[in-house]
């Protein structure tokens, strides 16, 4: 009796093994190698386990798709801002370069009206390099007051009635970048 009562507590341990496998072995959730392996519980055949198996393997593909699509995404994004104002650098080293010239040609020059032209050309180049990137120039004077694109920092008296309300005099310039206002206009408003 004694030698049947040890097979029946072999064959009752390794029941137990075949019914909780995890029990030994190291569990991790991201390897469906060990998923695959366990057997199927209680009242759920083989084929009945397989398309579970088949949609797992489908969602690990998918979040390591979409964890590669994410670090792409921050790269390019790195990458963008790393290499953004490439394009108006190169367009202003021209612009640069006549300035260094006519620091030059200043030294020696004593003829004003030269001097002014020269600065006039370079100032005309610096307004359409930037003007060809989307920077706009906001026009004020003689305006209705718009606080989506003005910032009065002053009141005058109006000569005119109908010149109330209005721009009078713009003591800095407004910008716009692609319809986008990125400087106020700073004027003075008839009152």
């Amino acid at each position: 009796m004694n030698h049947e009562e040890n097979e029946k507590q072999e064959t009752m341990a390794e029941n137990e093994v075949k019914e909780n496998p995890t029990s030994q072995e190291p569990t991790d959730s991201t390897t469906a190698s060990t998923e695959a392996t366990t057997p199927p519980t209680e009242g759920e055949s083989p084929a009945a386990q397989e398309p579970q198996e088949d949609w797992k393997n489908k969602y690990y593909y998918l979040a390591a798709d979409f964890d590669n699509y994410r670090r792409n995404q921050a790269k390019e994004r790195r990458d963008l801002l790393a290499t953004a104002a490439q394009g108006v650098i190169k367009d202003l080293l021209p612009i640069l370069d006549n300035f260094e010239r006519a620091i030059k040609a200043n030294e020696q020059l004593t003829d004003m009206e030269a001097i002014k032209e020269g600065f006039q050309l370079i100032y005309q180049g610096l307004s359409n390099g930037l003007n060809k990137h989307g920077l706009k120039e906001i026009e004020s004077n003689g305006q209705v007051f718009n606080s989506d694109i003005h910032e009065a920092i002053a009141q005058i008296p109006a000569p005119e009635e109908e010149l109330k309300g209005k721009v009078m005099d713009t003591v800095e310039k407004g910008y716009t970048l692609n319809e986008k206002v990125i400087r106020y206009a700073k004027v003075a408003v008839g009152a």
